[in-house]
């Protein structure tokens, strides 16, 4: 549903030539677009080139690159800039952009349309298997490794701290690469690391390879709570098997999605999104994290679908 003679030699060189020119000429007409991602490490870096696969594969005269980005944060900044025509963000984050508050309050309000969903990420909030940290409220006065300064981390740790009264002033943070704080938490260098990402992550895969970890819980009353408060969120539940804890991880996650200006051509939009939502066996094929993607969750992100998505989505209803 939702899938000789010198004479001679010179004619010949001359229509070679013109050909040439020709296709170079076609080419130039075709647009090649840019996909804001996040670093080459991260989770939205591996799905943007694999939408860039498919877009330039399925997509009428459209080439697409994936942009190395601060991420999440930072992506929607790139789109209203014009210095990406596409990229990939959160429901939390754009609806705050387009509204511009939150980390957007200094670039004023957008005019951001979504193209589709992607999938979730999640907070990861982890420790080593035999910390003494098993709640929100333990990490106060802990050493936690936060992510990237400006990185989607940072304002969704500061509304779960919230659940418990706490600041980021009442911990002493890291701001580390997802890679760097997960490795520093298994040499004991930091106590607690976080990180907003899809799952599984690879920062947390190189760390469980070496030391056991379990997931900081979240209590049935903050979790009413927070779904309550910022209903961007969603509970997701990570089975035991993913990074090998000895429970499931129940964990808030916000629905990751592609997101483009409101002036986007209505043609292009249809195209890529068409390229993307038409092909998603072989988009699962390429990424492991698009197994995760909802496809008709589509139809209910937080900001407006582009007018080209929306005809696409309604077409396949």
């Amino acid at each position: 549903m939702f899938h000789t003679s010198m004479k001679k030699t010179g004619r010949i060189v001359a229509f070679a030539t013109a050909a040439t020119l020709s296709m170079g000429i076609a080419l130039s007409n075709a647009a090649e677009l840019r996909i804001g991602t996040a670093s080459q490490g991260g989770a939205f870096y591996p799905v943007g080139q694999a939408i860039s696969s498919l877009v330039g594969k399925y997509a009428d005269d459209t080439t697409m690159v994936p942009i190395v980005t601060g991420g999440s944060v930072e992506n929607p900044r790139l789109v209203n800039s014009g210095e990406v025509e596409v990229a990939i963000t959160n429901n939390n984050l754009s609806v705050l952009a387009n509204k511009g508050v939150g980390p957007y309050k200094k670039a004023g309000a957008m005019d951001l349309r979504a193209l589709g969903s992607l999938h979730f990420s999640i907070l990861h909030m982890m420790v080593l298997d035999g910390s003494d940290i098993n709640s929100i409220a333990d990490l106060k006065g802990k050493r936690v490794a936060v992510g990237p300064a400006g990185g989607g981390t940072i304002p969704f740790l500061g509304q779960v701290l919230a659940l418990e009264g706490l600041t980021i002033d009442d911990i002493t943070p890291s701001f580390l690469s997802y890679g760097d704080g997960f490795s520093q938490l298994a040499d004991g260098n930091v106590d607690a690391a976080f990180a907003l990402s899809g799952y599984p992550a690879g920062a947390v895969m190189q760390a469980q390879a070496n030391k056991k970890l379990k997931f900081i819980p979240l209590t049935a009353d903050q979790l009413t709570t927070a779904l309550d408060k910022y209903p961007n969120y969603n509970k997701v539940v990570v089975p035991a098997d993913v990074y090998k804890t000895d429970a499931d991880g129940t964990v808030l996650g916000v629905n990751n999605m592609l997101i483009v200006d409101a002036g986007m051509d209505d043609n292009t939009a249809y195209e890529i999104t068409k390229a993307i939502y038409d092909h998603m066996d072989e988009f699962r094929s390429e990424n492991a994290l698009a197994n995760q993607i909802e496809p008709e969750r589509s139809l209910s992100l937080k900001i407006p679908l582009h007018p080209g998505a929306e005809k696409y989505f309604k077409e396949k209803q």
